[in-house]
């Protein structure tokens, strides 16, 4: 895993639900005076930790915590992505059900991200990579790379094991951080696009 670049184009293939509206009544929509009539649901992606707004096709139901393929069936679209969501704009039941889900595909994708603290690389003369994970200082950092120099680490339970810290917690308490604020630098979530002043400050 790299620092994403913001301006790299990437799409999720699958998505888990944080939230589901049946008739959207109530659900505000960006740039319209009058809420969403049609069901509604808000996911977050598997692979990009991407929040995303869905429109399903009339009848087709979906149940929160459900892992969804962003594809199309032999008799069309079933989900279409209408746009995507800052953390802000989440439901109080996504918000709510976010962790739990970002710790499940942490889990899932366990040989990723146990690479990542194998492979991670300084992002300056002064920082690593690395030092962006909640509660990895100078000390613990030197530790890390002086055990993946003398044995790469194999599981999640093997960095725990030889570092003494959670990985899972630190992983996902992170992904929640880069999806709820400003990040200078994304490791695992593809970042939104700048807004028109940022750009202009640039």
């Amino acid at each position: 895993m790299k620092v994403f670049d913001r301006r790299q184009k990437v799409y999720e293939d699958y998505v888990y639900i944080l939230d589901y509206l049946p008739f959207g009544y109530g659900y505000p929509v960006r740039g319209r005076k009058e809420a969403a009539r049609g069901p509604i649901a808000q996911a977050v992606g598997e692979k990009y930790f991407m929040l995303l707004e869905l429109a399903p096709i009339p009848g087709f139901e979906l149940k929160v915590g459900e892992r969804v393929p962003l594809l199309k069936d032999l008799e069309g679209q079933l989900l279409r992505v209408t746009r995507r969501l800052t953390y802000d704009e989440l439901t109080a039941n996504a918000k709510a059900e976010l962790p739990e889900i970002v710790r499940l595909i942490v889990v899932q994708r366990e040989p990723e991200f146990v690479e990542f603290f194998n492979t991670a690389e300084p992002l300056t003369t002064r920082m690593h990579s690395l030092e962006l994970l909640p509660g990895i200082g100078k000390r613990m950092l030197w530790k890390i790379l002086e055990e993946r120099k003398r044995k790469p680490f194999e599981s999640f339970k093997d960095i725990y094991d030889r570092v003494k810290i959670d990985p899972v917690k630190i992983i996902t308490d992170r992904i929640l951080e880069e999806l709820q604020t400003e990040q200078r630098h994304y490791i695992f979530v593809k970042p939104p696009p700048r807004t028109k002043v940022e750009r202009e400050e640039l």
